[in-house]
């Protein structure tokens, strides 16, 4: 399966990807940017099967529903109601610690659509469950899937985002007016 993801992704589509999906580290969050088309979350899967990570994400729960709930199930998701208020956060922490090998993909934008400011919970669950992030780009304009290092939150959290959206600068998405920082 790896190989033929390789050759579907790389060759035939003719995207690059530019540094990898950490692999000596069991417990990290890979936030994805920007997120601003559907065709995002095949990219991200088309990495999961060239790069062999075990990648979990969550995704409305309407996308959990017969008749193709169980694919999302298979591929690693986890169904979220984002209608009810719950403390999703301590939830999700709550499932780093209880693993020993968890790794989660998520978009900070919480949608597809454009946004002023990210959303925050992917930093309280790093801090929560003390691990690192790992920024992955989707860069339409160059067709090119950019990963950093691990990147460990300090308690500046002032920093840490401007870190982190230095990484994100110059990205072109899919529909590039959809993303701004």
């Amino acid at each position: 399966m790896k190989t033929i993801s390789n050759f579907i992704f790389h060759k035939l589509f003719g995207w690059k990807t530019i540094g990898l999906c950490p692999t000596d580290i069991k417990k990290y969050i890979i936030i994805g940017a920007p997120h601003t088309h559907w065709q995002d979350f095949f990219l991200g899967l088309a990495l999961k099967l060239t790069q062999k990570v075990p990648v979990n994400f969550i995704a409305k729960a309407s996308l959990f529903k017969p008749p193709f709930g169980f694919i999302f199930r298979a591929l690693g998701g986890a169904p979220v109601d984002r209608s009810k208020s719950k403390n999703l956060v301590d939830a999700i922490v709550a499932i780093f610690n209880s693993k020993e090998q968890f790794i989660l993909a998520l978009s900070p934008e919480g949608t597809r659509k454009r946004v002023d400011t990210w959303k925050t919970g992917f930093y309280h669950i790093a801090k929560g469950a003390n691990v690192p992030i790992v920024m992955m780009a989707f860069d339409f304009g160059n067709k090119q899937i950019k990963f950093s290092e691990p990147y460990y939150l300090t308690d500046d959290k002032e920093k840490d985002f401007n870190f982190i959206y230095d990484f994100y600068r110059g990205i072109k998405g899919k529909i590039p007016e959809d993303f701004n920082l």
